[in-house]
């Protein structure tokens, strides 16, 4: 029997925003981290595998049974829409891995789900 595709938002909630501030300005400047929250919201939802973000983010993989974890993969099992995941872009040539801003534990749901699944996302320059 085939997986079901995961199911996205058309956009990220407000909260998801204020979440992504709340990090964001924990390891940049406040103004800055407005600057870029500005431009998240303004950003292309793109497709990305799971795989891939947990790569270039280099965050390990949260445990399966992690809370936030399991009530994703339960929303996913149940054919629910989660919220695209928000990012900041990495920098290979300064060692700079991706951010993410919003979306840790939706992302390690999904990658449960199936490695390969795509995930919506908003991804922006710092």
């Amino acid at each position: 029997m085939a997986k079901l595709q995961v199911r996205w938002k058309k956009k990220p909630e407000s909260e998801d925003y204020a979440a992504a501030l709340n990090f964001l300005s924990l390891i940049l400047p406040v103004d800055h981290a407005q600057k870029l929250l500005r431009a998240l919201h303004n950003a292309k939802t793109v497709e990305r595998a799971a795989k891939d973000l947990l790569r270039a983010s280099e965050l390990p993989l949260l445990p399966r049974d992690q809370p936030h974890v399991d009530e994703d993969l339960k929303r996913i099992h149940k054919g629910k829409a989660l919220s695209p995941i928000l990012l900041i872009q990495g920098d290979m040539k300064q060692c700079i891995p991706l951010v993410v801003a919003d979306g840790y534990h939706r992302i390690c749901a999904v990658y449960y789900y199936s490695e390969n699944a795509h995930i919506s996302c908003r991804i922006v320059r710092c």
